[in-house]
């Protein structure tokens, strides 16, 4: 046996019963608490859990199956044994009906009530692991886990704390690597629904033709190798949280059984009949322009307004300032501890060259890019060299990247298209203030001023330094 369990509570008006009964499962490694009436069961079951209820039928004052009934009533989960001296059908399907989850004839081997209680111990051991798993699952997607510090990512959080409790849809639209997954993660392990399931599917993973059985499952023989009924995921988060990423890769015929679902959470397997409802709050999530994807048909614009109750944009790397070096010491404290070194410190010149670089992979690219220095910086500082050149990344920017969003002003616009030549400037320059003040035509003190406004770090190469970033 693979201790701890909780106790089994054992009710008998019978005092040599307790005892023999009592020792047979201590020797197993059990642990016991016997009572000799009903009541007294109650006033324990109030006060503690237990790993399962064994009771005789006739007690002194409320018999065993008026226990039983209302030990179901207030503790539905508990399982429960019924020992009877009188075997007859009739009672058999009494102790049934209020609540037990088997019954025992006397006399009988010892060997058989141990063989319930291990089937009962075996139970507690399964839903123990599986919550477990669930909070491990969502561990990692806790609100804290979003890291930073800029004006839109603190607006992210507070949206996250007032939308979670409600049962709410939510949209995340973003590019990839912004962490949609997990502002998706800290909505569930916020809201009421936390203790129960949290399943994630990836729609561009799956293939079009699986996707519909994935999601609401199938019978047996509805398409070629269903050879078994299999539960859909929906029904997997009944009571919980489902989360759809990449959405906007979902067929049509597929987004009309979903905008249907989203009605009232009911669906039909595939190649059943039954309709069945779960209660599931939906999230989904994409890195696709959902407005040109309607435009060109490939996207309902119903399921768009029905999913779009809540909106979620978090911000592209490049537009978070500070943020890039936030996050690169928090990636520097996680992989110096998961690689077993002492934790390092960014040099000043490698800050300005994670500051100046356009992150067109975003937080997971800055994630690697900081995994990679860890592994090739011997420390106590990771330096330039120890970075990319980001030569492949920068040719991203103009073809792959999304085109950026419309300015509200023209002062927005002027300060964009200032902070990416200044970048740009910097970049070209080995990052030395003084030659990129010099090809901009500016002062040493205007240009930094400059960056100051615009929330760019001024941390780069020391007056005259400009070989720093070579060596």
């Amino acid at each position: 046996m693979s201790p701890p369990f909780p106790p089994i509570l054992l009710v008998d008006d019978e005092k040599n019963m307790r005892l023999s009964l009592g020792a047979l499962l201590t020797d197993e490694g059990y642990s016991v608490e016997a009572v000799e009436s009903a009541e007294q069961a109650e006033q324990l079951l109030d006060k503690r859990a237990f790993l399962m209820l064994i009771t005789d039928a006739h007690l002194g004052g409320l018999s065993g199956y008026e226990l039983l009934a209302r030990v179901k009533k207030r503790w539905p989960d508990l399982p429960m044994l019924m020992i009877t001296a009188y075997a007859t059908p009739k009672l058999a399907a009494e102790a049934i009906k209020s609540g037990a989850s088997d019954y025992l004839p006397k006399p009988f081997a010892p060997e058989e009530l141990l063989l319930h209680v291990s089937r009962c111990a075996e139970r507690h051991r399964l839903l123990s692991e599986n919550a477990a798993l669930r909070a491990k699952v969502t561990d990692g997607y806790k609100l804290e886990q979003i890291i930073g510090e800029s004006p839109k990512m603190r607006e992210q959080r507070d949206l996250i704390k007032q939308i979670a409790p409600s049962n709410a849809a939510v949209l995340i639209l973003g590019e990839s690597g912004t962490g949609k997954e997990l502002i998706a993660g800290a909505l569930h392990s916020l809201s009421k629904r936390a203790k129960n399931s949290y399943v994630r599917i990836n729609c561009a993973a799956i293939p079009e033709t699986l996707l519909e059985s994935e999601l609401f499952g199938h019978e047996k023989g509805a398409f070629t190798g269903a050879l078994k009924q299999k539960l859909g995921r929906v029904e997997e988060a009944d009571g919980g949280t489902i989360f759809l990423d990449e959405i906007g890769d979902m067929s049509r015929s597929l987004q009309a059984k979903l905008l249907r679902f989203l009605e009232d959470g009911s669906f039909t397997r595939v190649g059943g009949n039954d309709e069945l409802k779960v209660n599931v709050r939906l999230l989904a999530a994409t890195n696709r322009d959902i407005i040109q994807a309607i435009r060109e048909n490939q996207f309902r614009e119903d399921l768009y307004h029905r999913l779009n109750v809540v909106q979620f944009r978090p911000p592209p790397l490049r537009e978070r300032g500070a943020d890039v070096c936030l996050l690169a010491e928090h990636f520097l404290k996680q992989f110096c501890g998961s690689l077993g070194k002492p934790v390092m410190i960014l040099a000043k010149p490698a800050a300005a060259k994670l500051s100046a670089h356009h992150w067109p992979g975003n937080v997971r690219e800055l994630r690697n890019v900081i995994e990679r220095a860890v592994i090739l910086a011997p420390g106590p500082q990771v330096q330039p060299m120890h970075l990319p050149d980001f030569e492949f990344e920068t040719k991203l920017r103009k073809s792959d990247a999304p085109s950026a969003p419309i300015p509200d002003s023209l002062d927005e616009a002027l300060a964009h298209f200032e902070k990416q030549l200044i970048l740009a400037a910097l970049e070209r320059n080995h990052f030395s203030i003084n030659k990129t003040a010099e090809r901009l035509k500016v002062t040493r003190h205007a240009l930094r001023y400059r960056m100051l406004r615009l929330n760019l770090s001024t941390d780069v190469i020391p007056d005259g330094d400009t070989d720093v970033l070579e060596k």
